[in-house]
């Protein structure tokens, strides 16, 4: 008598939505995943964890010369605040975003010997990215911080709504990094073009340049970049700028939940497909 009886997993068949309950029921996967994405990117590094002050500053030495001072942008940022914390409060954010999206993208590939081996949601393949990236944010979350005591810049009353557009940094980083993670599964030269995709994102995200400076009459437009919203919301819970327009603010979170929305959809569609591509 076979006391071990066989179950076989079939693929679900269909545009199916996701299972939150057995995302959570797989949660220490995804940690233990994380801890190692974290270790493995540091580990062989002469600089090692040094790397996650280093990112953020030289890319905020560079803006603070090439667009603060030769371009003029010092002038155009809200009175009273450093060029330099302003460059510094849309870096931290935008790291957090393109680090997760960049990685997702080429997360199930790298998976491959987990996907075709063993069973899990494989919408956790390109959460892992996003959680390991809260650990890089977190120190340059800490780095802002000690910047901005430096240049005597205080946190007002609007930083409680901050975890708000963290939040929604994450949401815009998984919205993105799920399209990108199953159509990079299906089409190798996506990766390829991932790159080119960041440096355009960096240019049309306020980071260099305050917002304001974009004409009016694109200004909805504009805000159709998820990041937007969050960077615009980062400046005012930390920086005391002025606040998000409502209406550019709410085009963010509408794209931001219709992107993610229609990425997990087209990703619990297509990871049927995974095992035999990858």
């Amino acid at each position: 008598m076979d006391l071990h009886p066989a179950f076989t997993i079939r693929p679900p068949k269909g545009w199916q939505p996701v299972d939150l309950a057995e995302l959570w029921k797989y949660r220490e996967l995804a940690w233990q995943l994380s801890l190692r994405d974290i270790r493995v990117r540091y580990k062989q590094t002469a600089l090692g964890f040094a790397w996650v002050v280093i990112q953020p500053i030289f890319p905020m030495v560079a803006f603070t010369i090439f667009f603060g001072r030769l371009a003029g942008l010092e002038g155009r940022v809200p009175a009273g605040t450093p060029y330099s914390v302003f460059v510094l409060c849309g870096l931290i954010p935008w790291q957090l975003f393109a680090t997760a999206i960049n990685q997702s993208g080429s997360s199930v590939v790298n998976n491959r010997a987990l996907i075709t081996k063993i069973y899990f949601p494989r919408l956790i393949i390109p959460i892992v990215p996003i959680l390991s990236g809260l650990a890089d944010f977190t120190v340059g979350l800490t780095l802002l911080s000690v910047v901005m005591a430096c240049f005597g810049v205080t946190p007002g009353t609007p930083v409680v709504f901050l975890p708000l557009f963290i939040v929604l940094a994450l949401s815009a980083a998984l919205a993105v990094g799920v399209w990108i993670a199953a159509l990079n599964a299906l089409y190798r030269d996506v990766q390829y073009t991932l790159a080119l995709l960041t440096q355009i994102w960096l240019l049309v995200t306020p980071i260099a340049y305050p917002s304001s400076l974009v004409p009016e009459r694109w200004r909805a437009i504009y805000s159709l970049n998820p990041m937007v919203g969050v960077v615009d919301g980062f400046r005012w819970s930390l920086l005391n700028g002025d606040p998000p327009r409502p209406l550019e603010l709410a085009v963010s979170v509408v794209s931001v939940v219709i992107t993610l929305i229609a990425g997990l959809y087209f990703f619990r569609r297509m990871e049927v497909t995974f095992a035999d591509r990858v």
